[in-house]
């Protein structure tokens, strides 16, 4: 595997070299070979395994952790890499650019205390939910492999340990550049600037430098309402949008906290150290907003020399992030009921079907694939008049439009997912992997989110929930 450095060409502020911990008895438990292949790696798992435990640094390979700061529950940290090791950077057959990255891989200078280890059990679940957001269509970091340690980790009580190659178009954040801004001073800020461009949106190379910046913000504000509009769509609940996990390519990452929701709330919450909702389902467009205000404060010494002239070109961009996600969010919503176009209308239908979920705590999931079936589970929510009566008036505004069933129905398969990570089914799964060592139900799971939107899928097949197994369900950052 030949990796590259770019990332140590900048200023040795930004990271800090670092080899992994030596593991004792490693084993590789799960190799992404699809992956592989689309990175262009021909090596077998068991040869790369004495690497991906982090035992193997060969000639030429410069590991490092990289440092960065953020605003974790809106409190600005200085953080860093303090349990990840950056091996260097693969350019695939495509001429992509992938960052290689160990986590669980031991202390760095930016531990904070940390043991910089990780357990077998969030290391499974990472691989888990990063496969099945890819398969979900929805840009994030991806998983090569999840080898254990043979060396136990305390969290409470002694658990397996375990390293996770992950892989990601890049790891610079939104907290890159309040370490770069808070720290570096201007020339850092600046060399950060070029760097990123060059590597992410190399069009904007050329470009004066404070015209550089502002498009970046704007880029990275389109990529994050993208993606935020991804997990609404399906829904997802970060759990954890703090800005030093608010990555520039608008690649998910840290699966820590992360969970789906089941019964439609936008207040629904499952971090357990989200005492007070701030990234709740319904907050995270909000938030992500917020983000991107961090960042441009970040870059607003780069955007002009005169103070007001640069506040203005970023607040510009920062307010006008609310109306690029509103539409992406009109045309995601109206395309989930089957129509092409969002017009006053189809949003105005969409939204009542939301507002009967909630009232109704109906399965955001399952609601929308059985209206694409056209049939009705008996004795169910689904069975009321005021859900038959939405139906109706559904038609009604398909017909206008010259929208057949069957052509509505199809696009709404293709974008709603039958199989999500149900929170129970992983939790089941982790758990019988991560304590029996029996892997049947992860691998039985992973397959099955291998095709989340298939074109056939029977009423009988849709995931329930057990009844209030989410009054009590909490996820946990790992760390």
């Amino acid at each position: 595997m030949q990796l590259e450095h770019t990332y140590l060409s900048l200023s040795d502020k930004f990271y800090s070299e670092q080899k992994p911990i030596t593991t004792t008895r490693p084993n590789i438990i799960y190799f992404n070979n699809k992956l592989a292949d689309e990175l262009g790696i021909s090596q077998s798992e068991e040869e790369l395994l004495s690497m991906l435990a982090g035992n193997d640094i060969t000639d030429g390979m410069r590991p490092f952790a990289q440092a960065y700061a953020g605003h974790q529950f809106g409190h600005f940290t200085m953080l860093g890499d303090g349990r990840a090791i950056m091996l260097g950077e693969l350019v695939s057959p495509e001429g992509k650019r992938y960052d290689i990255q160990l986590k669980g891989s031991g202390r760095t200078p930016y531990s904070r205390g940390g043991d910089g280890r990780a357990t077998l059990y969030s290391m499974l679940r990472e691989y888990l939910i990063s496969e099945a957001m890819h398969h979900l269509g929805i840009p994030t970091s991806r998983s090569l492999a999840v080898v254990t340690t043979g060396d136990n980790v305390r969290r409470q009580v002694p658990h397996d340990g375990a390293v996770l190659t992950r892989v990601a178009s890049s790891h610079i954040r939104v907290g890159t550049f309040e370490f770069a801004a808070r720290f570096t001073g201007i020339p850092g800020l600046r060399e950060l600037l070029h760097y990123t461009v060059k590597r992410h949106d190399p069009d904007l190379a050329d470009l004066p430098e404070g015209e550089k910046a502002a498009k970046l913000l704007k880029r990275v504000c389109e990529r994050q309402a993208e993606l935020v509009t991804h997990w609404m769509r399906v829904g997802f609940i970060h759990g954890v949008m703090n800005t030093d996990n608010t990555g520039l390519a608008g690649e998910t990452f840290d699966y820590g906290p992360c969970a789906f929701m089941n019964e439609y709330d936008l207040k629904t919450v499952f971090s357990s150290i989200d005492s007070f909702g701030r990234y709740s389902f319904g907050n995270q467009p909000r938030i992500m907003q917020w983000n991107m205000a961090v960042f441009a404060s970040a870059l607003m010494p780069l955007m002009s020399e005169n103070t007001e002239t640069a506040k203005e070109i970023a607040e510009g961009i920062v307010d006008d992030f609310a109306n690029v996600f509103t539409k992406k969010w009109e045309q995601m919503l109206v395309s989930k009921i089957g129509f092409t176009v969002a017009e006053s209308s189809t949003n105005q239908l969409a939204e009542e079907l939301l507002d009967w979920m909630s009232e109704h705590n109906a399965d955001y999931i399952n609601t929308f694939r059985i209206l694409s079936t056209d049939k009705i589970p008996e004795n169910s929510v689904y069975d009321s008049d005021s859900f038959k009566n939405w139906k109706t008036k559904w038609f009604s505004e398909l017909e206008k439009r010259n929208i057949s069933k069957k052509d509505a129905f199809s696009r709404m398969k293709s974008v709603n997912p039958a199989f999500i990570p149900r929170n129970h089914i992983v939790e089941n799964a982790l758990e019988s992997a991560a304590n029996d060592k029996n892997l049947d139900p992860l691998n039985i799971l992973l397959k099955k989110l291998q095709n989340p939107y298939p074109k056939e899928c029977s009423l009988d097949e849709l995931q329930e929930v057990p009844k209030n197994f989410d009054e009590t369900y909490q996820t946990f950052c790992g760390t």
